[in-house]
């Protein structure tokens, strides 16, 4: 059980550069077992959670080598053996359920294992097999596993029954591979379901709409290989970088941010009265998204003017809005901060209250965050949930003193040397 040892409470300086999606890479992992041959991915993340994917994509055949740090060469196009699946990687990940639409033309029948992740309450699967359904995939829960069994794909009109990213990203790689044209609504255009569909369309898939709620896709009998693809970046990760520079008070410049996906959140935090600038415009590696560099300087800042919450692109991100809450509290005044969409997350942020929070939980979904305040150092376990995990590594580098976060790993399932990178703006931080 890994530790983070933090000594809080300085200012930090310098860059800092946002590494690779971690929920790109685990989608178009799976997408490429669509693929009978090759395939080139670059800067793929080196964490946990891909670790896991690739244990699994291992398990069943695919032959997968590491080129060099962050490139990885794949070769999907032999036999799959289904009952080498690996069990536990499975269940210490819930991104192994895009195995039921990566699969859906490829394998008639196979079990799955339920899968794990963050616990952050009850999450059903329903809205996946909803629209996997209407394409022929047939899905029974067992008790320790889901079976599956797949028809001939067919096209489908889609009502997203939620307009989740994951249930979006299964049901989009069916329609890829079903006779005929499909459309699906009220889909989800985050950045990892947009990357995921130019990653298919560049190995041949005909998607139009990207970017939108409604998708227009045309089957295809067989997809072609991909030499050569990059994963964009986080802006999860991008955010988590916001939030250290905006609850330390540091002059930070965060590198490499996906613009499209952090405009929402920006200007929160300027209403907030954070300064910042954006710097040196241009496009992604793989073309397809519009990055900048952020500089952030010191600024007071006061509590917004009514509540904040997540929801669907192009509202504030979901996985972003736990990060706003070590910044709120060092705003005046009181915010009110609704995570409606998990039954336990809000439960996690009165784990600040440990540090010197003022956090007030009002019901499974709503807390109060009253600010400004001076966080304190302390002791505390990592909760198993990657984002609320992260806040408290951000209050603690705020905090001044010792601070230690024990067991660490929902931090590494989300964040590629992390530790690595806030020493590199001068954080007093380890991990043993």
């Amino acid at each position: 059980m890994a530790k983070f040892i933090i000594n809080g409470g300085k200012k930090l300086h310098g860059s800092i550069e946002v590494g690779a999606a971690k929920n790109s890479a685990v989608a178009i992992l799976c997408a490429s077992l669509m693929i009978r041959g090759k395939i080139v991915l670059r800067d793929v993340p080196r964490i946990e959670e891909v670790f896991r994917i690739l244990e699994i994509l291992k398990s069943i055949g695919a032959k997968i080598e590491w080129r060099d740090e962050h490139t990885l060469f794949l070769d999907t196009g032999g036999k799959f053996n289904m009952p080498g699946m690996n069990r536990r990687a499975c269940e210490m990940t819930r991104s192994s359920l895009l195995l039921l639409g990566a699969l859906a033309a490829r394998e008639k029948q196979y079990k799955i294992y339920k899968s794990g992740g963050c616990r952050l309450g009850s999450r059903t699967i329903k809205p996946h097999l909803f629209a996997l359904e209407k394409f022929g995939v047939k899905v029974e829960s067992r008790v320790k596993y889901y079976e599956v069994r797949n028809l001939p794909l067919h096209s489908a009109d889609v009502v997203m029954y939620e307009s989740g990213d994951t249930p979006t990203e299964n049901a989009i790689m069916a329609a890829a591979m079903a006779s005929g044209e499909s459309v699906i609504k009220f889909t989800s255009s985050n950045y990892m379901v947009q990357d995921l569909c130019y990653f298919l369309v560049k190995a041949g898939a005909k998607i139009q709409g990207i970017g939108s709620t409604t998708l227009k896709i045309t089957g295809v009998k067989k997809l072609k290989p991909v030499p050569n693809y990059h994963v964009m970046p986080d802006p999860i990760e991008a955010m988590t970088f916001f939030s250290v520079a905006a609850t330390t008070k540091s002059p930070l410049i965060v590198k490499n941010c996906p613009l499209d996906f952090l405009e929402l959140e920006l200007e929160k935090l300027s209403v907030m009265g954070q300064k910042y600038h954006l710097l040196n415009r241009r496009k992604s590696k793989n073309g397809k998204f519009a990055i900048v560099d952020v500089k952030f300087e010191p600024s007071n800042l006061i509590a917004l003017p009514d509540k904040i919450y997540g929801r669907p692109f192009p509202g504030l991100n979901i996985d972003n809005l736990p990060l706003f809450v070590p910044i709120l509290t060092q705003a005046k005044g009181r915010t009110l901060v609704h995570d409606w969409i998990y039954e336990n997350r809000a439960i996690y942020y009165l784990d600040l209250q440990k540090l010197g929070a003022k956090i007030a939980l009002l019901d499974p979904h709503r807390v109060f965050v009253e600010g400004p305040i001076k966080f304190r150092a302390n002791e505390l376990m990592c909760p198993p949930a990657i984002r609320p995990a992260v806040v408290i590594v951000i209050a603690m580098l705020a905090a001044k003193g010792k601070s230690v976060l024990r067991n660490s790993y929902a931090i590494d399932r989300g964040y590629e040397n992390l530790v690595d990178k806030l020493k590199g703006v001068g954080a007093k931080i380890e991990r043993v």
